[in-house]
Protein backbone atom coordinates (compact mmCIF):
# COMPACT_ATOMS: atom_id res chain seq x y z
CA UNK A 1 0.00 0.00 0.00
CA UNK A 2 1.45 3.30 -1.04
CA UNK A 3 1.60 6.27 1.04
CA UNK A 4 -1.70 7.88 -0.27
CA UNK A 5 -3.83 4.66 0.06
CA UNK A 6 -2.66 4.38 3.83
CA UNK A 7 -3.81 8.14 4.35
CA UNK A 8 -7.23 7.34 2.45
CA UNK A 9 -7.68 4.10 4.36
CA UNK A 10 -6.51 5.87 7.81
CA UNK A 11 -9.28 9.07 6.94
CA UNK A 12 -11.73 6.34 5.86
CA UNK A 13 -11.20 4.27 9.56
CA UNK A 14 -11.15 7.87 11.87
CA UNK A 15 -14.56 8.51 10.24
CA UNK A 16 -16.03 5.09 11.09
CA UNK A 17 -14.72 5.92 14.54
CA UNK A 18 -15.50 9.32 14.61
CA UNK A 19 -19.16 8.48 13.54
CA UNK A 20 -19.75 5.62 16.24
CA UNK A 21 -18.12 7.45 18.80
CA UNK A 22 -20.40 10.63 18.27
CA UNK A 23 -24.04 8.65 17.72
CA UNK A 24 -26.44 10.34 19.24
CA UNK A 25 -28.10 9.69 22.58
CA UNK A 26 -30.30 6.14 22.63
CA UNK A 27 -33.83 6.76 21.01
CA UNK A 28 -36.29 5.69 23.98
CA UNK A 29 -39.73 4.28 23.22
CA UNK A 30 -42.71 5.53 25.46
CA UNK A 31 -42.75 1.54 26.14
CA UNK A 32 -39.01 2.52 27.73
CA UNK A 33 -39.86 5.78 29.17
CA UNK A 34 -43.08 5.72 30.88
CA UNK A 35 -44.44 9.55 31.64
CA UNK A 36 -44.54 10.57 35.33
CA UNK A 37 -45.73 13.32 37.17
CA UNK A 38 -45.29 14.57 40.92
CA UNK A 39 -47.94 12.44 43.33
CA UNK A 40 -50.53 14.77 45.62
CA UNK A 41 -49.36 16.31 48.58
CA UNK A 42 -48.84 14.49 51.15
CA UNK A 43 -50.93 14.73 54.20
CA UNK A 44 -50.17 12.22 56.68
CA UNK A 45 -47.28 12.19 58.44
CA UNK A 46 -45.56 14.87 61.07
CA UNK A 47 -43.71 16.93 58.17
CA UNK A 48 -46.72 17.09 56.42
CA UNK A 49 -49.55 18.04 59.48
CA UNK A 50 -46.98 20.98 60.29
CA UNK A 51 -45.92 22.18 56.24
CA UNK A 52 -50.19 22.18 56.00
CA UNK A 53 -50.82 24.08 58.75
CA UNK A 54 -48.22 26.85 58.68
CA UNK A 55 -49.49 27.31 54.61
CA UNK A 56 -53.20 27.54 56.05
CA UNK A 57 -52.11 30.37 58.47
CA UNK A 58 -50.31 32.30 55.76
CA UNK A 59 -52.58 35.04 53.47
CA UNK A 60 -53.52 33.23 50.13
CA UNK A 61 -50.90 32.77 47.56
CA UNK A 62 -48.19 33.54 49.78
CA UNK A 63 -45.29 30.91 50.09
CA UNK A 64 -43.02 30.24 53.47
CA UNK A 65 -39.20 30.51 52.95
CA UNK A 66 -36.07 29.84 54.85
CA UNK A 67 -32.47 30.93 53.64
CA UNK A 68 -29.87 28.31 53.69
CA UNK A 69 -26.66 30.73 54.10
CA UNK A 70 -24.86 27.76 55.99
CA UNK A 71 -23.10 24.60 54.11
CA UNK A 72 -23.57 22.31 56.46
CA UNK A 73 -27.36 23.37 57.39
CA UNK A 74 -27.84 23.35 53.28
CA UNK A 75 -26.51 19.41 53.23
CA UNK A 76 -28.25 18.19 56.69
CA UNK A 77 -31.65 19.72 55.35
CA UNK A 78 -31.57 17.39 52.36
CA UNK A 79 -30.62 14.65 54.65
CA UNK A 80 -33.57 15.11 57.07
CA UNK A 81 -36.26 15.65 54.40
CA UNK A 82 -35.23 12.73 52.53
CA UNK A 83 -35.60 10.76 55.77
CA UNK A 84 -38.66 12.37 56.77
CA UNK A 85 -40.13 11.79 52.81
CA UNK A 86 -43.51 9.12 52.90
CA UNK A 87 -44.26 8.98 49.09
CA UNK A 88 -41.95 10.97 46.80
CA UNK A 89 -38.46 12.61 46.08
CA UNK A 90 -37.42 14.39 42.98
CA UNK A 91 -34.17 15.61 42.56
CA UNK A 92 -32.96 17.84 39.64
CA UNK A 93 -29.12 19.02 39.66
CA UNK A 94 -26.11 19.53 36.99
CA UNK A 95 -24.01 18.24 39.50
CA UNK A 96 -23.86 14.92 41.69
CA UNK A 97 -20.38 13.80 42.39
CA UNK A 98 -19.39 10.41 44.01
CA UNK A 99 -17.87 12.03 47.00
CA UNK A 100 -18.78 11.83 51.04
CA UNK A 101 -21.47 14.00 50.79
CA UNK A 102 -22.57 12.35 47.49
CA UNK A 103 -22.73 9.44 48.34
CA UNK A 104 -24.19 10.43 51.72
CA UNK A 105 -27.33 12.14 50.25
CA UNK A 106 -27.49 8.88 47.89
CA UNK A 107 -27.35 6.40 51.08
CA UNK A 108 -30.55 8.77 52.38
CA UNK A 109 -32.31 8.44 48.86
CA UNK A 110 -31.87 4.70 49.02
CA UNK A 111 -33.06 4.56 52.31
CA UNK A 112 -36.12 6.59 51.51
CA UNK A 113 -36.83 4.01 48.25
CA UNK A 114 -36.31 1.19 50.95
CA UNK A 115 -39.68 2.68 52.90
CA UNK A 116 -41.53 2.66 49.25
CA UNK A 117 -40.98 6.33 48.58
CA UNK A 118 -40.77 7.06 44.96
CA UNK A 119 -37.35 8.74 43.78
CA UNK A 120 -37.07 10.56 40.69
CA UNK A 121 -33.37 11.67 40.05
CA UNK A 122 -32.76 13.69 37.02
CA UNK A 123 -29.02 14.69 36.61
CA UNK A 124 -27.17 16.96 33.51
CA UNK A 125 -24.99 14.01 31.93
CA UNK A 126 -21.68 16.22 30.78
CA UNK A 127 -20.97 16.25 34.96
CA UNK A 128 -22.29 12.93 35.82
CA UNK A 129 -20.43 10.42 37.89
CA UNK A 130 -18.60 6.88 37.52
CA UNK A 131 -21.93 5.08 36.36
CA UNK A 132 -21.94 2.60 38.84
CA UNK A 133 -23.45 4.55 41.19
CA UNK A 134 -26.35 5.95 39.28
CA UNK A 135 -27.14 2.95 37.24
CA UNK A 136 -27.28 0.55 40.98
CA UNK A 137 -29.22 3.37 42.23
CA UNK A 138 -31.80 2.80 38.97
CA UNK A 139 -31.81 -0.79 39.40
CA UNK A 140 -34.12 0.12 42.75
CA UNK A 141 -37.63 -0.66 42.18
CA UNK A 142 -38.11 2.64 43.50
CA UNK A 143 -35.82 4.51 41.90
CA UNK A 144 -35.71 5.89 38.30
CA UNK A 145 -32.40 8.04 37.45
CA UNK A 146 -32.87 9.92 34.18
CA UNK A 147 -29.51 11.84 32.28
CA UNK A 148 -30.39 15.07 30.19
CA UNK A 149 -28.85 15.45 27.01
CA UNK A 150 -26.70 12.70 27.27
CA UNK A 151 -23.54 11.38 25.02
CA UNK A 152 -24.13 8.47 22.66
CA UNK A 153 -22.18 6.37 24.98
CA UNK A 154 -23.25 5.95 28.86
CA UNK A 155 -19.31 6.44 29.63
CA UNK A 156 -17.36 7.81 27.32
CA UNK A 157 -13.74 7.76 27.35
CA UNK A 158 -11.30 11.06 26.66
CA UNK A 159 -11.42 10.18 23.06
CA UNK A 160 -14.87 9.93 22.50
CA UNK A 161 -15.67 12.61 24.20
CA UNK A 162 -13.85 14.48 22.53
CA UNK A 163 -15.11 13.52 19.55
CA UNK A 164 -18.84 13.88 20.51
CA UNK A 165 -18.00 17.71 21.29
CA UNK A 166 -16.80 18.18 17.96
CA UNK A 167 -19.46 16.07 15.80
CA UNK A 168 -22.18 17.24 18.32
CA UNK A 169 -20.90 20.62 19.61
CA UNK A 170 -24.37 22.32 19.24
CA UNK A 171 -25.98 20.27 21.44
CA UNK A 172 -23.62 18.89 24.38
CA UNK A 173 -23.02 22.67 24.77
CA UNK A 174 -26.24 23.03 26.01
CA UNK A 175 -26.63 21.90 29.84
CA UNK A 176 -29.25 21.99 32.35
CA UNK A 177 -27.99 24.40 35.49
CA UNK A 178 -30.72 23.33 37.51
CA UNK A 179 -31.40 22.63 40.97
CA UNK A 180 -34.43 21.66 42.71
CA UNK A 181 -34.77 18.95 45.89
CA UNK A 182 -38.67 18.53 46.11
CA UNK A 183 -40.01 16.17 49.05
CA UNK A 184 -43.57 14.99 49.13
CA UNK A 185 -44.53 17.69 47.15
CA UNK A 186 -44.67 19.73 50.05
CA UNK A 187 -41.14 21.26 50.79
CA UNK A 188 -38.73 21.98 48.29
CA UNK A 189 -35.12 23.62 48.66
CA UNK A 190 -34.38 25.85 45.48
CA UNK A 191 -30.99 27.67 44.74
CA UNK A 192 -27.52 27.66 44.01
CA UNK A 193 -25.80 24.64 45.61
CA UNK A 194 -25.22 21.12 43.44
CA UNK A 195 -24.35 17.79 45.30
CA UNK A 196 -20.98 17.28 46.37
CA UNK A 197 -18.35 18.37 49.11
CA UNK A 198 -17.27 21.80 47.88
CA UNK A 199 -20.85 22.75 47.62
CA UNK A 200 -21.22 21.84 51.66
CA UNK A 201 -17.89 23.04 53.21
CA UNK A 202 -16.97 19.43 53.29
CA UNK A 203 -13.83 19.69 50.43
CA UNK A 204 -10.41 19.83 51.51
CA UNK A 205 -9.63 21.81 48.43
CA UNK A 206 -11.78 24.69 47.28
CA UNK A 207 -15.60 25.36 48.94
CA UNK A 208 -18.37 27.75 47.74
CA UNK A 209 -20.25 30.29 49.47
CA UNK A 210 -23.76 29.95 48.53
CA UNK A 211 -27.37 29.75 48.88
CA UNK A 212 -30.94 27.55 48.75
CA UNK A 213 -34.42 28.55 49.24
CA UNK A 214 -36.13 25.85 51.46
CA UNK A 215 -39.63 26.95 50.29
CA UNK A 216 -43.40 25.62 51.72
CA UNK A 217 -46.34 26.60 50.11
CA UNK A 218 -47.88 27.11 46.45
CA UNK A 219 -44.61 27.77 44.81
CA UNK A 220 -43.34 24.09 46.27
CA UNK A 221 -46.05 22.71 43.31
CA UNK A 222 -45.37 25.29 40.39
CA UNK A 223 -41.62 23.68 41.44
CA UNK A 224 -43.08 20.23 40.68
CA UNK A 225 -44.74 21.04 37.56
CA UNK A 226 -41.09 22.55 36.30
CA UNK A 227 -39.33 18.92 37.22
CA UNK A 228 -42.20 17.21 35.68
CA UNK A 229 -41.42 19.14 32.19
CA UNK A 230 -37.89 18.10 32.29
CA UNK A 231 -38.43 14.75 33.26
CA UNK A 232 -40.61 13.99 30.53
CA UNK A 233 -38.91 15.77 28.08
CA UNK A 234 -37.32 14.17 25.07
CA UNK A 235 -33.74 15.30 25.98
CA UNK A 236 -34.35 13.01 29.73
CA UNK A 237 -32.94 9.85 28.92
CA UNK A 238 -33.43 7.07 31.16
CA UNK A 239 -30.24 5.33 31.96
CA UNK A 240 -31.34 1.82 31.37
CA UNK A 241 -31.42 2.82 27.94
CA UNK A 242 -28.35 2.18 27.61
CA UNK A 243 -28.06 -1.51 28.64
CA UNK A 244 -26.01 -0.70 31.77
CA UNK A 245 -24.01 -3.72 33.03
CA UNK A 246 -24.65 -2.25 36.93
CA UNK A 247 -28.09 -1.88 36.81
CA UNK A 248 -28.95 -5.06 38.50
CA UNK A 249 -29.63 -6.67 42.04
CA UNK A 250 -26.18 -7.48 42.77
CA UNK A 251 -24.55 -3.75 41.82
CA UNK A 252 -27.59 -2.51 44.20
CA UNK A 253 -26.40 -4.86 46.97
CA UNK A 254 -22.44 -3.87 46.32
CA UNK A 255 -23.50 0.02 46.37
CA UNK A 256 -25.40 -0.61 49.58
CA UNK A 257 -21.85 -1.82 50.95
CA UNK A 258 -20.22 0.80 49.71
CA UNK A 259 -22.48 3.61 50.86
CA UNK A 260 -22.87 2.08 54.44
CA UNK A 261 -18.82 2.00 54.69
CA UNK A 262 -18.88 5.78 53.42
CA UNK A 263 -21.22 7.05 56.26
CA UNK A 264 -19.01 5.11 59.30
CA UNK A 265 -16.46 7.18 57.65
CA UNK A 266 -18.11 10.22 57.49
CA UNK A 267 -19.55 9.97 60.99
CA UNK A 268 -16.26 9.65 62.33
CA UNK A 269 -14.90 12.78 60.27
CA UNK A 270 -13.89 16.37 61.75
CA UNK A 271 -16.63 17.97 59.07
CA UNK A 272 -19.05 15.82 61.12
CA UNK A 273 -18.08 17.00 64.56
CA UNK A 274 -18.12 20.70 62.78
CA UNK A 275 -21.83 19.98 61.88
CA UNK A 276 -22.74 19.44 65.36
CA UNK A 277 -21.32 22.26 66.57
CA UNK A 278 -23.00 24.66 63.94
CA UNK A 279 -26.03 22.89 64.37
CA UNK A 280 -26.99 21.71 67.87
CA UNK A 281 -30.41 21.73 67.64
CA UNK A 282 -30.65 19.86 63.74
CA UNK A 283 -30.94 21.19 60.26
CA UNK A 284 -33.54 23.50 59.92
CA UNK A 285 -35.72 21.49 57.15
CA UNK A 286 -38.95 22.01 58.63
CA UNK A 287 -38.57 22.81 62.73
CA UNK A 288 -41.17 24.67 64.08
CA UNK A 289 -39.74 28.48 63.95
CA UNK A 290 -40.55 31.25 61.59
CA UNK A 291 -41.08 31.63 58.28
CA UNK A 292 -40.34 34.29 55.65
CA UNK A 293 -43.58 34.81 53.76
CA UNK A 294 -44.69 36.56 51.09
CA UNK A 295 -45.81 36.12 47.45
CA UNK A 296 -43.21 33.76 45.10
CA UNK A 297 -43.32 33.34 41.46
CA UNK A 298 -41.34 29.56 40.41
CA UNK A 299 -39.26 31.07 37.22
CA UNK A 300 -37.93 28.33 35.16
CA UNK A 301 -36.40 28.15 31.44
CA UNK A 302 -38.49 25.65 29.18
CA UNK A 303 -36.62 22.56 28.75
CA UNK A 304 -36.80 23.39 24.94
CA UNK A 305 -34.29 26.12 25.42
CA UNK A 306 -31.40 23.66 25.28
CA UNK A 307 -32.50 22.53 21.98
CA UNK A 308 -33.26 26.10 20.71
CA UNK A 309 -30.87 27.88 18.02
CA UNK A 310 -29.85 31.15 18.73
CA UNK A 311 -31.46 33.12 21.46
CA UNK A 312 -35.77 32.75 22.20
CA UNK A 313 -36.67 34.80 25.04
CA UNK A 314 -39.60 33.12 25.56
CA UNK A 315 -38.11 30.08 26.56
CA UNK A 316 -35.75 31.90 29.09
CA UNK A 317 -36.29 33.50 32.40
CA UNK A 318 -34.23 36.50 31.25
CA UNK A 319 -36.73 38.65 30.17
CA UNK A 320 -39.19 38.44 33.48
CA UNK A 321 -35.63 38.80 35.69
CA UNK A 322 -34.39 42.26 33.77
CA UNK A 323 -38.43 43.46 34.79
CA UNK A 324 -37.61 42.82 38.40
CA UNK A 325 -34.17 44.43 37.61
CA UNK A 326 -35.64 47.14 35.74
CA UNK A 327 -38.42 48.14 38.62
CA UNK A 328 -35.78 49.25 41.11
CA UNK A 329 -35.81 52.16 42.32
CA UNK A 330 -32.92 52.80 45.35
CA UNK A 331 -30.99 50.07 45.24
CA UNK A 332 -29.71 46.55 43.36
CA UNK A 333 -27.18 43.88 45.13
CA UNK A 334 -26.53 41.37 43.35
CA UNK A 335 -24.14 38.05 43.65
CA UNK A 336 -22.64 36.14 40.49
CA UNK A 337 -19.64 33.67 40.52
CA UNK A 338 -19.61 34.19 37.23
CA UNK A 339 -20.24 37.76 36.13
CA UNK A 340 -20.08 38.57 32.26
CA UNK A 341 -22.81 40.38 31.28
CA UNK A 342 -23.35 41.36 27.84
CA UNK A 343 -23.76 44.81 26.33
CA UNK A 344 -27.23 44.93 26.93
CA UNK A 345 -27.23 43.82 30.24
CA UNK A 346 -24.08 46.36 30.98
CA UNK A 347 -26.38 49.22 29.56
CA UNK A 348 -29.15 48.15 32.14
CA UNK A 349 -26.85 48.84 35.47
CA UNK A 350 -25.60 51.72 34.14
CA UNK A 351 -28.98 53.24 33.44
CA UNK A 352 -29.76 51.74 37.24
CA UNK A 353 -26.79 54.03 38.14
CA UNK A 354 -27.94 57.41 36.09
CA UNK A 355 -31.46 56.88 37.81
CA UNK A 356 -30.11 57.20 40.97
CA UNK A 357 -30.20 53.29 41.95
CA UNK A 358 -27.03 52.53 44.32
CA UNK A 359 -25.69 48.93 42.61
CA UNK A 360 -23.15 46.79 43.76
CA UNK A 361 -22.08 43.62 42.56
CA UNK A 362 -20.11 40.52 44.22
CA UNK A 363 -18.35 38.00 42.21
CA UNK A 364 -15.05 35.89 42.40
CA UNK A 365 -11.29 37.31 42.38
CA UNK A 366 -9.30 36.05 39.79
CA UNK A 367 -7.52 34.18 42.95
CA UNK A 368 -10.89 32.24 43.88
CA UNK A 369 -12.38 31.72 41.06
CA UNK A 370 -12.38 28.19 39.62
CA UNK A 371 -12.95 28.86 35.65
CA UNK A 372 -9.64 31.92 34.88
CA UNK A 373 -11.23 32.40 31.16
CA UNK A 374 -14.73 33.35 32.86
CA UNK A 375 -12.55 35.76 34.95
CA UNK A 376 -10.80 36.93 32.00
CA UNK A 377 -14.07 37.94 29.98
CA UNK A 378 -15.32 39.42 33.13
CA UNK A 379 -12.05 41.71 33.43
CA UNK A 380 -12.94 43.27 30.09
CA UNK A 381 -15.90 44.62 31.40
CA UNK A 382 -14.97 45.78 34.70
CA UNK A 383 -13.58 49.90 33.74
CA UNK A 384 -16.77 50.53 31.57
CA UNK A 385 -18.70 49.14 35.32
CA UNK A 386 -16.41 51.11 37.52
CA UNK A 387 -16.49 54.34 35.58
CA UNK A 388 -20.33 53.98 35.01
CA UNK A 389 -20.66 54.22 39.08
CA UNK A 390 -21.59 50.72 39.64
CA UNK A 391 -19.46 49.00 42.74
CA UNK A 392 -17.63 45.53 42.08
CA UNK A 393 -16.33 43.31 45.05
CA UNK A 394 -14.28 40.19 44.40
CA UNK A 395 -14.29 38.00 47.37
CA UNK A 396 -11.17 36.92 48.81
CA UNK A 397 -9.78 32.68 48.64
CA UNK A 398 -8.71 33.24 52.21
CA UNK A 399 -11.03 35.40 54.22
CA UNK A 400 -9.98 36.74 57.60
CA UNK A 401 -13.33 35.35 59.09
CA UNK A 402 -14.05 31.37 57.88
CA UNK A 403 -17.36 30.91 56.77
CA UNK A 404 -18.77 28.16 58.53
CA UNK A 405 -16.66 25.91 61.45
CA UNK A 406 -15.87 23.47 58.84
CA UNK A 407 -13.74 25.58 56.54
CA UNK A 408 -11.70 26.69 59.58
CA UNK A 409 -11.05 23.66 60.85
CA UNK A 410 -10.26 22.37 57.48
CA UNK A 411 -8.14 25.70 56.31
CA UNK A 412 -9.57 25.08 52.75
CA UNK A 413 -9.77 28.05 50.83
CA UNK A 414 -13.39 29.97 49.82
CA UNK A 415 -14.97 30.77 46.24
CA UNK A 416 -18.32 32.19 45.51
CA UNK A 417 -21.14 30.64 43.78
CA UNK A 418 -24.21 32.15 45.23
CA UNK A 419 -26.77 33.61 42.49
CA UNK A 420 -28.99 36.46 43.64
CA UNK A 421 -29.96 39.33 43.56
CA UNK A 422 -32.42 41.90 45.78
CA UNK A 423 -33.92 45.03 44.60
CA UNK A 424 -34.94 47.69 46.82
CA UNK A 425 -34.49 45.52 49.76
CA UNK A 426 -37.38 43.95 48.94
CA UNK A 427 -37.29 41.59 45.71
CA UNK A 428 -35.38 38.98 46.43
CA UNK A 429 -34.25 36.35 43.55
CA UNK A 430 -32.01 33.18 44.58
CA UNK A 431 -31.52 30.11 42.19
CA UNK A 432 -29.26 29.04 39.90
CA UNK A 433 -28.73 31.38 36.46
CA UNK A 434 -25.37 33.43 37.10
CA UNK A 435 -25.14 36.92 34.60
CA UNK A 436 -23.06 35.52 32.13
CA UNK A 437 -23.63 34.67 28.57
CA UNK A 438 -23.77 30.97 29.05
CA UNK A 439 -26.75 30.99 31.54
CA UNK A 440 -28.52 33.66 29.20
CA UNK A 441 -28.25 31.60 25.72
CA UNK A 442 -26.84 28.06 26.36
CA UNK A 443 -28.13 26.83 29.79
CA UNK A 444 -31.15 25.59 31.42
CA UNK A 445 -31.82 27.41 34.97
CA UNK A 446 -34.45 28.04 37.63
CA UNK A 447 -34.97 30.16 40.53
CA UNK A 448 -37.42 32.21 43.02
CA UNK A 449 -38.63 35.51 42.99
CA UNK A 450 -40.01 36.45 46.62
CA UNK A 451 -41.32 40.13 47.35
CA UNK A 452 -40.56 40.11 51.27
CA UNK A 453 -38.37 42.38 53.17
CA UNK A 454 -37.12 40.29 55.87
CA UNK A 455 -36.13 37.83 53.27
CA UNK A 456 -34.45 40.64 51.21
CA UNK A 457 -32.84 41.65 54.87
CA UNK A 458 -31.17 38.52 54.90
CA UNK A 459 -30.04 38.06 51.48
CA UNK A 460 -28.50 41.51 51.69
CA UNK A 461 -26.72 40.61 55.01
CA UNK A 462 -25.27 37.75 53.25
CA UNK A 463 -23.90 40.16 51.08
CA UNK A 464 -22.46 42.36 53.61
CA UNK A 465 -20.52 39.69 55.49
CA UNK A 466 -18.92 38.21 52.17
CA UNK A 467 -18.14 41.66 51.08
CA UNK A 468 -16.69 43.10 54.50
CA UNK A 469 -13.44 44.59 53.90
CA UNK A 470 -11.35 41.11 55.55
CA UNK A 471 -13.41 38.61 53.76
CA UNK A 472 -13.25 40.50 49.97
CA UNK A 473 -11.64 43.14 47.38
CA UNK A 474 -13.55 46.42 46.38
CA UNK A 475 -12.14 46.83 43.13
CA UNK A 476 -11.78 50.60 42.41
CA UNK A 477 -10.58 53.53 40.10
CA UNK A 478 -10.11 57.06 40.88
CA UNK A 479 -11.01 58.38 37.89
CA UNK A 480 -11.49 57.63 33.80
CA UNK A 481 -8.71 56.31 32.49
CA UNK A 482 -6.66 55.74 35.89
CA UNK A 483 -5.53 52.00 36.95
CA UNK A 484 -7.29 50.05 38.67
CA UNK A 485 -6.88 48.94 42.49
CA UNK A 486 -7.91 46.42 44.71
CA UNK A 487 -8.60 47.83 48.61
CA UNK A 488 -9.03 45.01 51.29
CA UNK A 489 -8.25 45.21 55.24
CA UNK A 490 -5.85 42.53 56.98
CA UNK A 491 -5.53 42.50 60.45
CA UNK A 492 -7.31 45.51 60.61
CA UNK A 493 -5.00 47.32 58.08
CA UNK A 494 -7.01 48.98 54.90
CA UNK A 495 -4.31 47.85 52.29
CA UNK A 496 -4.49 49.10 48.85
CA UNK A 497 -3.15 46.77 45.49
CA UNK A 498 -2.33 47.71 42.00
CA UNK A 499 -2.19 44.33 40.77
CA UNK A 500 -4.89 41.31 40.90
CA UNK A 501 -4.13 39.88 44.09
CA UNK A 502 -3.02 36.25 45.17
CA UNK A 503 -3.77 35.06 41.58
CA UNK A 504 -0.55 32.24 40.30
CA UNK A 505 0.67 32.67 36.60
CA UNK A 506 -1.34 29.87 35.31
CA UNK A 507 -4.69 31.82 36.19
CA UNK A 508 -3.04 35.23 35.08
CA UNK A 509 -2.21 33.41 31.78
CA UNK A 510 -5.56 31.59 31.24
CA UNK A 511 -7.45 35.05 32.02
CA UNK A 512 -5.28 36.75 29.50
CA UNK A 513 -5.71 34.05 26.68
CA UNK A 514 -9.60 34.27 27.34
CA UNK A 515 -9.29 38.25 26.62
CA UNK A 516 -7.46 37.50 23.50
CA UNK A 517 -10.52 35.03 21.75
CA UNK A 518 -13.80 35.43 21.19
CA UNK A 519 -15.26 33.14 23.68
CA UNK A 520 -17.29 35.65 25.10
CA UNK A 521 -20.81 33.45 24.41
CA UNK A 522 -19.68 30.33 25.80
CA UNK A 523 -18.88 31.39 28.78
Amino acid sequence: MDARSFRLALASGLLVVLAACASAPPEVSRMDKPASTAVAPATDTPAAEYVAAEEESEPAGHSGFRLLTKATNALMSRVALADQAATSIDLQTYIFNDDPTGRLVAAHLLAAADRGVRVRLLVDAIESPDPKLFDALDAHDNIEVRLFNPFGSRDPGKLSTMLQMLHEFGRLNRRMHNKSFIVDNRVAIIGGRNIGDEYFDASEGSNFRDLDLLAIGPVVRNASQAFDAYWNDETAVPTRAYGSRHDDPESLDALRGRLDKSARKFEQSDYAQAVLAELPHGATEVRPGDWFSGPAELVADQPAKAEARGEEPQLSIGPRLRQVLESAQSEVVMTSPYFVPGDDEIRLLLDLVKRGVKVSVLTNSLASTDHAAVHGAYAQRRRALLEGGVRLFEIRPHPELAPSAAIATSGADVALHAKSFVVDRRHVFVGSLNMDQRSKLLNTEMGLVVDNPELAAAVVGFFASATAPANAYEVVVDKPGADLHWVTEEGGQRKVLDHEPEAGLGKRTKSLLSRLLPVDNLL
